[in-house]
C-alpha cells in the first residue's frame, strides 16, 4: 500500500502562484510515476501531469505547458506541482496519485490516490 497526502492548497488571486506538495510513504518503492490531476465543480476529473519516481521524468498536459511545473525530491518522498499564472479555469480539488504501470495518464491507470486539496482562484 502507498499512503499519498497533499498539501499547499489554498486561495490566490488571478495571476499569482501556487505549489502543491504530494508526500508519498509505504510502499514506495512499487511506484513508477505520480501523477496530478484536478477536478473543478461539475466537471470530471482530468489529467495534468506525471512525473517518473526514479527517472525524475517529468510530463504536462499541453494547456499547462509553461505554467505549470512538476518535480521530486526522493529524499523527501515528495513530488511538486508549481503552479503560476494561476486564473479562475484553474480552480479545482487537485489530487496526486501513484502508479505502478508505464507512462500513465488516465486515471484508472493510477493505483492509490490523495484526498485531494482545494485550489481557489480569485478574479
Amino acid at each position: 500500500q502507498v499512503q499519498l497526502v497533499e498539501s499547499g492548497g489554498g486561495l490566490v488571486q488571478a495571476g499569482g502562484s501556487l505549489r502543491l506538495s504530494c508526500a508519498a510513504s509505504g510502499s514506495i518503492v512499487s511506484i513508477n510515476y505520480i501523477g496530478w490531476f484536478r477536478q473543478a465543480p461539475g466537471k470530471e476529473r482530468e489529467f495534468v501531469a506525471r512525473i517518473g519516481w526514479n527517472s525524475g521524468t517529468p510530463y504536462i498536459i499541453d494547456f499547462a505547458k509553461g505554467r505549470l511545473t512538476i518535480s521530486r525530491d526522493n529524499a523527501k518522498n515528495t513530488v511538486y506541482l508549481q503552479m503560476n499564472s494561476l486564473n479562475p479555469e484553474d480552480m479545482a480539488v487537485y489530487y496526486c496519485a501513484a502508479s505502478r504501470r508505464f507512462l500513465p495518464r488516465r486515471d484508472y491507470e493510477y493505483d492509490y490516490w490523495g484526498q485531494g486539496t482545494q485550489v481557489t482562484v480569485s478574479s
